[in-house]
């Protein structure tokens, strides 16, 4: 482990010459990239300079100690220094370890979220609305902008499905553990009998990439207008503004109607199609699903439920960890660090178990 921090701490110093450098900063491409390399050091250099204070302090109480002939309220002060640091050195190699762990190169994205409706209609959709509404306010919280780019609405408030894109530093690392099919327990306003009844939604979280993350040409483009549609009112437009994109190669559609501009619906739909599209080949590198990914979706497929929100006890299970809380109003406006966190760490722990094998 001590030649990995070595040698991090060398890179990090090479690049903060580098920064310093006329020629780097009018090259914004190598800039950026170096800018990005940097931050993902910074954490692992502070924390062993701070491993290195604690063993330098370690090392000089026990040889206060060995040497003896302290006086009492001296020998005490090297005694409680000696077992300080040596508790500080215990947690700093803890959290180099998870630290030195290879990063997830998505991690730093922002995000693009498809949310639709799975078992029990009318009642599904509505739950959608309110997963929707759940990751906007976390979103507000995070200081995160949220942009719906296509939606279809159903007559009650509801949405068979919609698909927005969360923007800001380190969303896919916070989000990208929803993936999978979120189940909903309570009584629906329309039931007379009281009865509570199961409903199913689908979630999947992408990585929002640029263009130059994934090759696409432009002949396997099939493009189509439409008229938007929806629930009525702002959802109605009269002229063909909506965009369908095909990609005729994977099968892969996408579709935009938020904007009245024909221009900013297709903007809008290659930007999912381009997250799509980078999904797809990771996945095919990797083997259907990354290993370091297990987590997220469990076995890799959308049909596995991976959270529960029951509403007659006021509790939300994350099956995949065990988790349950009993706050799931709290986590339905927007309070989901703890859960978000629980899998966060849970991911470390798996892949440090991996690692030490």
């Amino acid at each position: 482990m001590i030649d990995k921090l070595e040698m991090a701490q060398k890179r990090y110093t090479e690049i903060n010459e580098k920064l310093s450098e006329a020629d780097t900063v009018s090259d914004q491409d190598l800039f950026r990239a170096l800018m990005r390399e940097h931050k993902s050091l910074t954490p692992i250099v502070e924390k062993y300079s701070e491993y290195k204070s604690a063993r330098e302090e370690f090392e000089e109480a026990k040889q206060m100690l060995a040497e003896g002939g302290l006086e009492p309220e001296l020998k005490e002060m090297a005694q409680v220094q000696l077992d300080e640091s040596r508790e500080r050195i215990g947690e700093c190699e803890e959290e180099l370890k998870i630290l030195l762990l290879p990063r997830d190169p998505d991690d730093d994205r922002s995000v693009i979220v498809e949310i639709r409706g799975g078992a029990g209609g009318e009642e599904a959709a509505l739950f959608a609305n309110s997963l929707y509404r759940m990751y906007m306010m976390y979103a507000q919280l995070k200081g995160w902008r949220v942009e719906i780019i296509n939606s279809n609405p159903t007559e009650l408030g509801g949405y068979k499905e919609i698909s927005f894109s969360v923007e800001g530093e380190g969303v896919y690392a916070k989000m990208k553990y929803e993936s999978g099919v979120h189940r909903v327990q309570r009584v629906p306003e329309t039931e007379s009998q009281g009865r509570v009844h199961t409903s199913t939604i689908t979630v999947a979280v992408l990585p929002e990439v640029e263009e130059v993350d994934v090759e696409i040409n432009p002949a396997d483009l099939l493009f189509q207008t439409f008229r938007s549609g929806g629930a009525g009112g702002q959802h109605v437009n009269k002229t063909e503004s909506a965009i369908r994109v095909i990609h005729q190669p994977s099968g892969i559609i996408v579709e935009c109607q938020e904007e009245r501009s024909q221009h900013k619906n297709k903007d809008k739909a290659m930007k999912m199609l381009y997250s799509k599209l980078y999904e797809a080949a990771i996945s095919e590198q990797t083997g259907k699903i990354a290993e370091q990914r297990k987590i997220q979706v469990g076995t890799g497929d959308r049909s596995e439920r991976i959270r529960t929100y029951n509403y007659p006890q006021s509790r939300v299970t994350d099956h995949r960890i065990n988790l349950t809380l009993y706050k799931l109003n709290a986590i339905l406006n927007g309070d989901c660090d703890e859960v978000f966190d629980a899998l966060r760490i849970a991911d470390q722990a798996a892949k440090l178990a991996n690692v030490q094998e």
